[in-house]
């Protein structure tokens, strides 16, 4: 598994472009703009995107995917209860807690993280965890917006992101901190667990 951290400047999000070694299929994760960006490193991977996943439906991580969808064919993947979010003419396949996405011989499994939103996800693969909004490298997602719960985010951190491996990587949704990414072990103390 290949992992492209791609900045989207004009939000500081963090899209992903995840890619089997094996076979070249990949998944993109919330792709919100700077799409040539985005196809430049499609196109230096040489990698077939089979599905764009968001990490939830606020427009600052989902509003590229009718783009993205004409640029890769690819169909769209969200949690069910952030369906109702998305703007566009297309149609998303619905995710819950524990499926498993599939690309060529990697994969990534649902972790159902709320919070942020109703259906905020995390993306498990490989030592990696693709938080979105639910946690950053120096805090978390507001939960003063409409479907946000500080007490679900909390639960969420605490007992969903910080029980994996110490050595998992968290790969946060925006650029929010001095460093891109984290570690649980790292978040664990800020969290004084």
């Amino acid at each position: 598994m290949v992992i492209d951290r791609i900045l989207i400047d004009a939000m500081i999000v963090f899209c992903y472009l995840i890619t089997d070694e094996a076979t070249g299929n990949a998944v993109l994760i919330d792709p919100a703009g700077d799409f040539e960006k985005i196809a430049e490193k499609i196109s230096e991977r040489n990698a077939k995107v089979l599905h764009i996943i968001n990490t939830h439906g606020h427009p600052d991580h989902s509003m590229g995917n009718q783009e993205a969808i004409r640029m890769t064919g690819a169909d769209v993947m969200i949690h069910r209860r952030d369906l109702f979010m998305l703007r566009g003419n297309y149609s998303a396949t619905l995710l819950e807690d524990g499926d498993i996405i599939n690309f060529g011989k990697s994969s990534l499994k649902v972790v159902h993280t709320p919070g942020h939103s109703e259906g905020s996800i995390s993306l498990y693969g490989e030592r990696h965890l693709f938080t979105g909004d639910t946690l950053f490298t120096e805090g978390f997602g507001r939960t003063d917006i409409g479907g946000a719960s500080y007490e679900d985010i909390m639960n969420s951190i605490i007992n969903k992101i910080l029980s994996f491996p110490d050595d998992t990587i968290i790969c946060p949704g925006h650029a929010y901190g001095k460093k891109p990414a984290s570690t649980v072990a790292e978040q664990k103390k800020i969290y004084k667990l």
